[in-house]
Parts: structure tokens; sequence; C-alpha cells
């Protein structure tokens, strides 16, 4: 802010603090003499000049702070009042107003002057037109006064009846205001919103009538689809009232009749509303209310769709009137497109003067003009919407190709649908060809929560049908038999209108199927059928890409021949573990083990036997193990456990359960079957040590501790001495 600005700025709020505060003192100052009874009754002798001087005076102030509040400001405010000036400003006005009432009722013979009725509607303005508590702070001090100017004239005690009288209709008068005031702005606030939501739904109503958007586009969707369609047909329908107040002045001044009127049908073609009109008679029109389309000479028109002219045909047979205009003469003529009825264009005069040929193929002229306005505008929107589908349909492309994991892939294959058209429930089969069996890996919609992870052999359901015929289900986007099975007889889903089986194709396999369904009909039309098989299409190629990617993902992190996490992945979770364990506070145990006399095995039985005796130990490992902790292959016959919210001891009670269910194993060999036994050791955070490196190296001596005294035992570090 520059330092001129700052300067003028505070000036401002000085100027504006000192002339409030100077009017607090000048309220102060009266309500004093207020208090002293100093304004006396005029029927007493009150009227001296002393005394009207002073009454003057306020009187004057407070008309200037009046004014001065419902002036608008000739220079704009440097910047807006706070709010508490603002409440300062208003608190000063009323200070005024509260002893500007007790002047007047003292110059009226006081408190029991007949004119005090004068006090409640004060108290009534003040608490309607200020702040709750500035209103509430008032009508305190004004009664307030009252006390003050009884205690100084020594009648209080006298007049305790008084006053509680005086508070308790203040009380009465302030509530009945602050609750009228409140309700009057609810129904204020409630008619401005019927409004608003009558106009919308009457410009909704035009432009379904001019057939600016179809059913389907406005039942489908969510938001922001609805946001655009708003924008869309706002400026569609803005458009053609414009022409179509254009064409009918231009045939009023031309024709010099008294009316020109474009009437439309609506949707069933029983009702004629007035679309547009031009006319002198204002005060005398229906307006927007619908009437019945075969009404008066409107009917001939609509019964024979060709033109009618008549000469006085009395005021009841034009519809559109309420009554008392002098109609001589009519001619109506209908408005068609394609061969359908969509309205009737009128023309009437006050002069019994018959229209000719030629205002009659004029008007026919501009009934052809209105509906190719109506077209045009049509044509436009339907750009328009072609034009944000297909922006939609990019997007959503965009994102599948995004896409790597298969959680991922299925999440944005649901979000990707949902950009071309709003659905319900939603659904990603995977399709095992060798077991033949279908599996539900992902779903969205609460009425699908429970299909995940559930499988269901191959049957004659619309999915298991889809993915079978390659094609996609059912025709047409509906579901025409409620009672046909979608996944499968335990997997019903009811209540569905609309719904769409896409297969899951990627070259020559079947992955699976993309099913989206809704309870509402018309959801899936054909351009949307369209949109939603080449997202299909794309979703099929992120599966299959997702489904490769987290096998070399598998191929990373995990040994190929047990199935354990290796090596390298163990040490990531490893530190990931200790990280949870320092923040929370809590042990975490790292347990080594070793089969013994592995090489052994090996060297009797054969490489392929040890092979299989990794994989016994490998599934005993991870059975014993819980979830959270991490199983691996620590390389050659050596395991790791990183065991998390578990110390020493826990850790060697786990041990010696897995020790003692790999001794009671049997391998089967040619030579006949045999046992292994483990070796295990254990260290633990942070009793044994805080760092990685080292507790390895602890649990490492712990086991060679173990394999040097004997083998076929579990050790702990911390036992060690």
């Amino acid at each position: 802010m520059s330092a001129r600005r700052l300067v003028h700025r505070l000036a401002f709020q000085l100027r504006t603090a000192l002339s409030l505060w100077w009017g607090v003192a000048a309220a102060v100052a009266f309500g004093a003499l207020v208090t002293r009874g100093f304004f006396e009754d005029l029927r007493r002798g009150g009227a001296d000049a002393v005394r009207i001087t002073a009454a003057t005076a306020l009187a004057a102030l407070l008309a200037a702070r009046v004014v001065g509040r419902l002036r608008p400001a000739v220079e704009p405010d440097p910047e807006p009042l706070s709010s508490w000036m603002e409440a300062g400003r208003d608190l000063e006005l009323g200070l005024l107003t509260v002893v500007a009432t007790h002047m007047v009722l003292q110059f009226a013979g006081g408190l029991t002057s007949p004119v005090y009725p004068v006090f409640y509607a004060m108290v009534t303005f003040l608490v309607a037109y200020n702040r709750a508590w500035v209103g509430v702070t008032l009508v305190g001090i004004s009664l307030l006064l009252e006390v003050l100017i009884l205690h100084h004239a020594g009648r209080l005690g006298a007049s305790l009846v008084l006053i509680t009288s005086h508070g308790a209709f203040s009380v009465f008068f302030g509530t009945v205001s602050l609750v009228l005031l409140r309700v009057e702005v609810s129904k204020l606030r409630q008619e401005h919103t019927s409004r608003m939501d009558a106009e919308i739904h009457s410009m909704r109503q035009e432009a379904r009538d001019f057939r600016l958007i179809s059913a389907t586009l406005s039942e489908g969707g969510g938001r922001s689809r609805e946001e655009q369609e708003q924008h869309l047909y706002t400026g569609a329908v803005e458009s053609i009232h414009q022409a179509l107040f254009f064409i009918l002045a231009l045939l009023k001044d031309t024709l010099e009749v008294q009316s020109c009127v474009l009437l439309w049908l609506d949707e069933r073609g029983r009702y004629l509303s007035i679309r547009d009109m031009v006319t002198e008679c204002h005060d005398d029109v229906v307006q927007k209310v619908p009437f019945p389309a075969l009404t008066g000479v409107l009917g001939g028109v609509i019964k024979n769709r060709t033109a009618l002219s008549t000469v006085d045909p009395g005021t009841r047979a034009i519809p559109y009137y309420t009554g008392g205009v002098v109609v001589g003469a009519f001619l109506g003529v209908p408005v068609v497109e394609s061969g359908h009825l969509r309205g009737v264009l009128c023309l009437d005069r006050e002069a019994s003067e018959s229209f000719g040929d030629t205002e009659r193929e004029l008007l026919e002229e501009a009934a052809r003009q209105i509906m190719h306005t109506v077209q045009a505008e049509r044509m436009f929107c339907a750009v328009e919407r072609s034009k944000y589908e297909q922006e939609r349909f990019f997007k959503a492309s965009e994102m599948l190709n995004s896409a790597l994991g298969l959680e991922k892939v299925y999440e944005t294959a649901f979000t990707a649908a949902r950009e071309i058209v709003g659905f319900e429930y939603g659904a990603i089969t995977l399709y095992d060809d060798a077991a033949r069996r279908h599996t539900v890996a992902a779903v969205t919609g609460e009425a699908l929560s429970t299909f995940a992870g559930l499988s269901y052999a191959d049957n004659a359901g619309l999915v298991a049908m889809a993915i079978k015929n390659r094609h996609y289900l059912p025709a047409g986007g509906e579901l025409r038999d409620r009672g046909q099975v979608i996944f499968d007889k335990k997997l019903a889903l009811g209540g569905i209108a609309s719904l769409a089986v896409y297969p899951l194709i990627s070259g020559d396999r079947a992955l699976g199927a993309f099913v989206l369904a809704d309870r509402s009909r018309g959801l899936f039309t054909a351009d949307r059928r369209e949109m939603l098989g080449v997202i299909a299409n794309q979703v099929a190629v992120s599966v299959h890409n997702g489904q490769m990617y987290k096998q070399m993902e598998d191929m990373a992190t995990t040994d190929g021949l047990t199935g354990l996490v290796n090596h390298r992945t163990f040490q990531g979770r490893f530190d990931e573990m200790l990280a949870r364990a320092e923040r929370a506070g809590k042990p975490v145990s790292l347990l080594l083990t070793d089969i013994d006399h592995f090489k052994g095995v090996n060297d009797t039985y054969g490489h392929p036997v040890g092979d299989a005796v990794l994989r016994a130990v490998s599934g005993v490992l991870q059975r014993q193990a819980r979830t959270v902790d991490v199983v691996a292959r620590y390389g050659g016959e050596e395991f790791a456990l990183v065991l998390e919210d578990t110390d020493g001891q826990g850790a060697l009670i786990l041990a010696e359960r897995i020790r003692e269910e790999v001794a009671a194993l049997r391998h089967p060999s040619d030579q006949g079957p045999f046992s292994c036994e483990l070796s295990l050791g254990v260290a633990s955070y942070p009793a044994d040590g805080k760092h990685k490196q080292l507790l390895i190296e602890r649990a490492d001596q712990a086991l060679y501790y173990a394999k040097d005294h004997g083998r076929n035992q579990s050790v702990c570090f911390g036992d060690l001495g």
C-alpha cells in the first residue's frame, strides 16, 4: 500500500471515529438533560426559548445523521468500514433516537402521557432495523433512562408497576417485531427461490419444446453435465426468443395488426401456450398459461393443418385474450416441422377486413423462417453437445492410458466411464479360461459392495454370454427381462433398467467384462454405447497391461521358487517397519532361520527334492506369520521374518512353533521319506539394537550360536549374556 493511500485511509477512519464519538457524546449530554426532567410539559411552561433551542438542536442533529445515512457518498470510501465501526454508527443513531423520543414524551406530559405508545413504536423500529444485540442494547438504555427520570423525580419506588409494565410491553413489541421481521425475510427468500426455480423450469421446458435437448441427455450424467446443459440451452433459448421477437415485430409493423402471436404445442399436442407475442393489448393477454389446443379458431388450424382466415370471430374464439378485445379479423397458419405440427402463428386486427392471400403467404413464410431459426439453434446445440461428449471421451481415454497397477486401472475405468455417462453401479470381472470361472475383481455402487472378490462358474448369464460371444449385451442398452441373470443367480442385482455389458478382449484373449448399470431407462443411448465400447477396449488393454505390470512387479519383489519376498524387498520393508516402530514406540523382532545340513539334502536326494524342501519350509513360515509380518527368502536355505509389534519373548515362542512344525514334516524322495530341522536366531528392537544392520548382525549371531551348540533350536540374542 502506498504512503499516500495509507494516509488517506487513516484520515478517513479518524474522521469517521471522531464523528461517531461526537454524536455519542451529544446523545449522552442530551440524555443527561432528559433524566433531570429538563424538557418540561409544554402545558406547564416548558416552551421557553432555552428548551425549544435545545430540542431544535437535538432534532437537527438527529435529522442530519438520518440524512447522512440515507444519502449516497459523493466519493467512495477508501475502504469499507469494519463491523465494529458499522455497529458504532448504528448505536449512535439509535441513542439519538432514544433520547429524542424521551424528549418528545417529556414535552407531552412525561411517562404517563397519552402519547407514550410512541415509545413502543420506537422499540419496534430499533429492533427491526438494527443488529439484534444493538436493538436490545438500545431498548435497555431507553428503559434505564425511564428509571433515572423517575429516580431524579423521587418517584421510583411508587412507579415500580409502571416501570414493570413498560418493560414487559417493550419486550413484547421487540420480540414480535423480531419474529415478524425474520418471518418476512424467510418468506421473501422462499419467494425468490420459487421464482428462480420457476424461471429455470420454464426455460428448461422451452428448451424441450424447441427440441434443443433430448430427454436422454438431461436424464443422464452428473452435475457438471447439467451445468453444461444449463449453459447450453439458456443461450439457445435466448437466441431463439430474440429472433422470434424480431420476426413478430416485423410482421406486426408491416401488416399493421394489433397482435402477432406464436403459440406452441406441448409435447403431447394437447395444449397451446404463448411462446412469443407482439401486441397492443398487453392487459388482456393470457400470458403463458396453457389452454386447450382445440379451443376456438385455433382448433380449425390444428385439426386441418392449414391456414385459417376469418372475420368477426368473436372474443371467445380467440383463447389467448382474456376478453374485452375487439377482433375484427383473424389469420392463423400452422408451424410444421418435417410433417409434425409444432404450433400456430396468428395475426389479428380490430378492423373487420379479411386477410388476403398475400398476407397469408407472408405469414406462412414467417412460420417456415421460425422453424428454420429453431432448427439452426438445435443444430448448434447438437454440435456443442457432441463437442462436449468428445472432450469427455478424450479425457477418459487419457486417464486410462496413464493407469498402471490393476487397482488403479479398475478405479480409473469407472471414473473414465462416468466422464461419458452417469451410472449407479459398475463392475469389472476377470475370466479364467482354464478354470472356466469368473471373478468380480472390482465394483462401484453400494448395491454391489458385497460382490467384490466373489467368483462363480461359467454359466448362461449376460456377463458370461458377452464374453463367449465377444459382443456387447443387451441390445439397445436396456434390460427388458427383469429375471435375466447378469452375473450369477446368487449374485442378483434387482431393479436394473439400463445395462451395458462389454467383453474385455485383448488380442485373441477374453480377459473379463466391463459392466455398467442404472435403475433409470434410456441411459445408454446409441452414441454413448459407441463411446463406452471404445472405453471398454481401452479398459481391456489397460487390464492386460496391469496384469503384465503386476507379473513384472511380482518378479521384481518375490522369490520365484518359494513365492516369498526377495532379499531386496525384505530390506525395504524392514526399514518401513522400524520407522513405524520408532514413531509408535513399539517393539519389532527379526527372526533368521537356516535349514540344518541342507547341503546334505541336495547331495543325497538331489536339487529337485531340495527345492521341494525349501517350498515346504516357506509354506510353514507363511502359515505361522501374520499378514502384517514380512516373510522373506534371505538367501540359499536362509529365511527371514520381521514381526511387527512383537518383543523378543514373543518372537522366541513363534520360532519354536515354526521349528516344531518343520521338524514334523516328512519329505518324500526315491530313497524314502525324510525330515529336516531348523536353527533360528532372534533379535529385537529396541532391546537388542536400534538400527537395522545391528539387528541383522545380532540375529545372525544368535543363529550361529544355535548351530554351534547342537542345531535344531531357537536362540534369542538377549539370552546370550
